[in-house]
């Protein structure tokens, strides 16, 4: 090719020759994939299969100066960039439509140092294998609950799961990450080292640079754990939600309970009446001795006529991938997310009402039991503010056909919506899509105007906007530094 076209921060269309491509793509250690290639179809892809986007370039980076040289090259060129990590992200601003897509999913190693209780995770890495090698040593660390996420971009948003409310939320575990920054340089951050940057990579998302490691501490988690699902049929909905909601105000901090209102799969478990129906779910995880897991979870079952119950011990790995088979790659996706202080009977009903009208049998509202140790940390500890969410609520559309796009969106709205006035206001980075951009402010609270100060420092021309985007504190200069 002679030249080729790309998209400038500011959407301005300009060129670059093929020697300028070359000698870019001599510095990346995985290569640099042009349309033309035959594996750019299959990299451009992320999880949700509504973004449809096609990069200008892909650059495959495998080290630290792979990111260095792609940073520098989109910086000089004023080139639109995006970051790949699992490429998991309702939003898909993992992908730069005519841009440069940093893509580092190669970048996955996982090293556990069992003594110290700590790991060192690559950028690419996703859950499960964070999980299979943090519990080949019986260690975890709180992360999500779908094993095909990410660990990087769960992380800069926040991260919680089945053991957040025993030991908070993934950036809590957090020890330390070394990061690219928007000038090429390589930081190692921490509490003692550059501590604001560290403060607000802690929530703030992608903002502020480019992690190219995560070292977490880690926690002894089981092999196996109390866990499993018990399953209620839809007409007992408002009977089991209000007992599971009262059950969670004095629930230990090893118990995490959450909700799922969806069609029933066809698992082996649920009786064959049942598939296909609608049911309300509580997946629940003790993160202790099984034997007091039982006990504690005991209640659950209590809370009407249970239509199936498969609860016991299980691999805790194992468990993180439960729900893997309702959320597989190449589906189409949109959410509405809302946080909750308390359930009142009002926002109950919403949900109730909403489940009762899911427009494909894929869409389901879950509700994620949250408070204990997460809630104990200040607000002002971490860029990430929704310290107060004892519930989150994501309506999760989820569908095959194009044709559904709008009613889909349209219920999913809809939901958000109604809860809207029983709710606090705040949302949850990681689950806000990308026409959400008027949320992110109110996302992060208080703590806003610092981010916006850190940014402003490290990331003035805003050349990471390729995100949940966070403006820097002043207008950023029309031209970028020389690097």
């Amino acid at each position: 090719m002679n030249a080729l076209n790309y998209l400038t921060l500011d959407r301005q269309v300009r060129q670059l020759s093929q020697p300028q491509v070359d000698a870019f793509t001599r510095q990346i250690s995985g290569g640099v994939l042009g349309q033309d290639d035959g594996a750019y179809h299959e990299a451009r892809k992320v999880w949700n299969a509504t973004v449809d986007r096609r990069p200008a370039l892909i650059a495959r980076c495998l080290a630290v100066p792979d990111v260095q040289a792609t940073i520098r090259f989109a910086a000089a060129h004023q080139m639109l960039i995006s970051v790949r990590g699992g490429g998991h992200h309702i939003a898909g601003n993992a992908v730069a439509e005519g841009g440069l897509m940093m893509d580092l999913s190669g970048m996955r190693a996982v090293s556990i140092d069992a003594a110290h209780r700590t790991a060192r995770v690559g950028p690419g890495a996703l859950l499960s294998d964070f999980d299979t090698a943090a519990q080949a040593y019986g260690l975890a660390t709180p992360l999500g609950i779908n094993s095909t996420t990410g660990v990087a971009g769960l992380t800069l948003g926040g991260g919680f799961g089945w053991l957040s409310r025993r030991h908070g939320m993934s950036i809590d575990n957090l020890v330390s990450a070394n990061v690219v920054t928007a000038d090429g340089t390589a930081r190692v951050v921490s509490a003692t080292s550059e501590p604001d940057l560290f403060w607000a990579l802690r929530g703030g998302g992608g903002n502020f640079g480019v992690v190219t490691s995560f070292e977490f501490k880690l926690h002894p988690i089981g092999p196996l754990v109390y866990s499993g699902l018990v399953v209620y049929p839809f007409a007992q909905a408002r009977q089991v939600l209000r007992a599971w909601r009262d059950f969670n105000a004095t629930a230990p901090d090893e118990l995490s309970v959450w909700t799922v209102m969806r069609k029933a799969p066809p698992l082996p478990f649920i009786p064959a009446s049942a598939h296909g129906t609608e049911v309300v779910i509580f997946p629940l995880v003790y993160c202790g001795d099984a034997a007091a897991g039982e006990r504690a979870a005991a209640a659950v079952q209590k809370f009407g006529d249970p239509i199936a119950v498969a609860l016991g011990a299980q691999p805790y790995a194992g468990f993180q991938t439960a729900f893997d088979p309702l959320l597989t790659p190449g589906g189409r996706n949109y959410w509405k997310s809302n946080n909750f202080n308390t359930l009142s009977d009002a926002a109950l009903d919403v949900m109730i009402a909403a489940a009762a009208r899911l427009p494909t049998p894929e869409c389901e509202v879950f509700v994620a039991q949250l408070g204990g140790a997460m809630g104990r940390v200040k607000p002002q500890a971490t860029a990430f503010v929704g310290r107060d969410a004892n519930y989150i609520m994501n309506v999760h559309g989820r569908w095959s056909d194009p044709s559904d796009d709008e009613q889909v969106r349209h219920w999913a709205r809809q939901v958000f919506q109604e809860s809207a006035p029983h709710a606090t206001g705040s949302g949850y980075v990681n689950f806000l899509t990308e026409d959400e951009a008027e949320r992110v402010a109110a996302s992060y609270g208080t703590n806003y105007p610092r981010l916006q100060a850190v940014k402003q420092r490290f990331d003035p021309v805003n050349l990471f906007r390729m995100n949940l985007n966070i403006a820097p504190a002043a207008a950023p200069s029309s031209n970028l530094p020389t690097l």
